[in-house]
């Protein structure tokens, strides 16, 4: 079996390897150059491709369409997509003999889009995981091929979850690839309508809006942590990232859960919220300029 594969991030590096492990041919992997602007904390799919002597491209999201009679003068069986950032072309995925498939970090339908985990944290989930599903037009749209859950703890980042998402997309991938091989692909409905769809995040997202529920300033404070941009807010004129806080009390009789707001108490620092009660703010640093 032959593929071309587009990758990026933990997922594509965990991902590219668990194919090359079972056997899979790459003939091509397309994937992106870093961004001098972003804090990369994640495995190199460009650094993997060099040692396996792979063939790899890092084209602009304008490029594409030019690649197409590439693609389709290498005729793979399959075409992955894992983490990849751009939207792929559709004439690209029908350039798959069998099939385009691609791995999302969520239990689809839920949390289509952009920044699945992220956004998952964000609303208080308990549980998200790994999907590979067929590549249609439509964003995250095509059939489920195979899914595989975890959990979320009530006090993990976006960075714990997203690894535990890193080993479930292998874990689907190494379940399905037997049949994948034998060209067949397994396939349940992926039921748009009783899902949900999220676009990108940015860094203003992060800002901590204190009228709102402890449960949901800390869940904030927990999607966002570092190495991701971070929640913040603004106290004695400067703005601060909140790496980390804390719903567990016991906290201090003193505090005054009548004003919102972050309040030093007895050397620890509060937030305090809409709802009347506290986040403790265990980690939080000033904000780079």
């Amino acid at each position: 079996m032959h593929a071309v594969v587009f990758a990026y991030h933990d997922v594509g590096v965990n991902c590219l390897k668990a194919l090359l492990g079972a056997g899979i041919q790459v003939d091509l992997v397309v994937t992106h150059q870093d961004d001098p602007n972003e804090n990369v904390w994640f495995g190199s799919v460009a650094k993997l491709c060099a040692e396996k002597n792979i063939p790899y491209i890092t084209p602009n999201a304008n490029e594409l369409v030019d690649l197409i009679p590439k693609f389709q003068a290498l005729a793979p069986d399959y075409i992955f997509s894992f983490y990849y950032r751009f939207m792929i072309p559709e004439q690209t995925l029908k350039c798959a003999k069998i099939a385009a498939l691609n791995m999302h970090g969520s239990l689809l339908p839920k949390y289509r889009g952009r920044a699945p985990v992220n956004w998952a944290i964000l609303h208080g989930e308990t549980e998200t995981g790994a999907t590979l599903h067929v590549m249609e037009a439509k964003p995250d749209a095509g059939d489920i091929v195979g899914q595989a859950a975890v959990s979320i703890g009530p006090d993990e980042t976006a960075t714990d979850v997203f690894g535990k998402v890193s080993q479930a997309a292998v874990t689907v991938i190494e379940q399905v690839l037997p049949s994948l091989i034998q060209g067949n692909i397994p396939r349940k409905p992926n039921e748009l309508q009783k899902g949900s769809y999220f676009g990108g995040r940015k860094p203003a997202d992060g800002q901590i809006h204190w009228n709102q529920t402890a449960k949901q300033v800390h869940d904030l404070v927990r999607a966002v942590a570092p190495p991701y941009p971070g929640a913040f807010a603004d106290y004695d004129g400067k703005t601060m990232i909140v790496g980390r806080t804390s719903l567990n009390g016991p906290f201090p009789a003193n505090i005054d859960l009548g004003v919102c707001g972050i309040q030093v108490v007895d050397n620890r620092v509060f937030g305090i919220c809409g709802d009347h009660q506290a986040v403790e703010i265990l980690e939080w640093f000033p904000a780079s300029k």
